[in-house]
């Protein structure tokens, strides 16, 4: 597995922030971000089941221009 970084979160330390990262071969998104706690997780369980092999993770809106690029990213790989 192979990722291609597109973007970490512009207002951070560097060290442990928010990333975005695109696996190719698998054709997935793959994030870092704050773990969501029990009330995020409530609320998500509303609208339908949270797999033990899942996991909600919190983005900042900050990065929604990397998010794009990630899009973009993956639109490039005719998914």
């Amino acid at each position: 597995m192979e990722l291609r970084f597109i973007g970490i979160d512009p207002d951070t330390d560097e060290k442990n922030c928010p990333r975005v990262w695109i696996e190719e071969e698998r054709r997935e998104f793959v994030f870092q971000g704050w773990k969501a706690g029990d009330a995020l997780n409530e609320k998500v369980r509303s609208t339908g089941p949270l797999p033990d092999d899942e996991a909600v993770v919190r983005i900042p809106l900050r990065m929604v221009h990397i998010l794009r690029k990630a899009c973009d990213a993956a639109e490039g790989l005719d998914v």
